[in-house]
């Protein structure tokens, strides 16, 4: 899966589950400061994303993103070591 996957997964997620217009959703939009994601629903939006993976999510991998592209980056990541893990 590509970042722009990713990426395009995450704004549907945004808009769909958060009501958040799609011009705001940008890979530099800060969760909590632009997007008003606070903390349960940071939670959410992962469980929401959870079907991506192949393996469950772990928070501790999640402690640093601020922005939606460290939520890319990150998931890019799982995903990945999920893909070389199964080849």
């Amino acid at each position: 899966m590509t970042h722009d996957e990713i990426f395009a997964r995450i704004s549907a997620v945004l808009q769909d589950s958060f009501e958040i217009d799609a011009d705001r959703i940008r890979p530099d939009a800060r969760l909590y400061e632009d997007l008003d994601i606070d903390s349960i629903d940071a939670v959410d939006l992962l469980v929401k994303l959870k079907p991506m993976l192949d393996k469950p999510l772990k928070p501790e991998q999640f402690k640093s993103v601020r922005t939606i592209q460290d939520v890319v980056e990150a998931l890019a990541l799982l995903i990945d070591s999920d893909s070389s893990a199964t080849a």
